[in-house]
């Protein structure tokens, strides 16, 4: 071992700095990443089961033939990030190919949370007709590296209620 005198220690403290605490920050904030989706995943659930009696259905109308009592515009949009593990197997996956995984449970968590959002907006109804999606990637850039830092879903869609049985027969 030599001795430098700009750093006075081995020279595996050196690799151990260098290399090693970046890998241990990789894998803590993947672990931190991977339980607060377990987390987000399990608050999903139980909110789609909250609200399952609402259907919500990308036709433009349901039952054509119940007369309609109210509708009305209803929007919800969420920003979600990735983690910092996520995006470290994403960049693997834009060297060698394939489908990104990590990015598909982002989407679909995104796209789940603004539906539970757009529900919760509108207990009332009985339908939500002409849903629609849109996504927008949030990039970052840093210098010249660029990557997708999370992603932004907006569900929009048409909040239905339909009249009473007995309002309708009073026509």
């Amino acid at each position: 071992m030599h001795s430098n005198p700009t750093f006075p220690f081995p020279e595996w403290v050196a690799l151990v700095i260098a290399y090693g605490i970046p890998f241990a920050m990789l894998v803590i904030f993947g672990a931190l990443g991977a339980w607060s989706e377990r987390r987000h995943y399990a608050s999903i659930r139980a909110r789609e089961a909250a609200t399952a009696r609402l259907p919500a259905v990308n036709l433009k109308s349901w039952d054509g033939g119940r007369p309609v009592a109210d509708a009305w515009l209803v929007t919800a949009s969420v920003v979600i990030s990735i983690d910092y593990l996520k995006r470290f197997l994403a960049g693997w996956r834009k060297i060698f190919g394939g489908p990104v995984r990590s990015y598909e449970t982002l989407l679909d968590r995104a796209r789940r949370e603004a539906l539970l959002r757009l529900k919760e907006q509108c207990p009332e109804a009985d339908l939500i007709a002409n849903l629609r999606f849109d996504t927008a990637s949030i990039a970052t850039a840093r210098g010249r590296r660029q990557g997708v830092a999370g992603v932004e879903v907006v569900a929009s869609g048409t909040a239905i209620r339909y009249a009473a049985a007995g309002a309708a027969a009073g026509r």
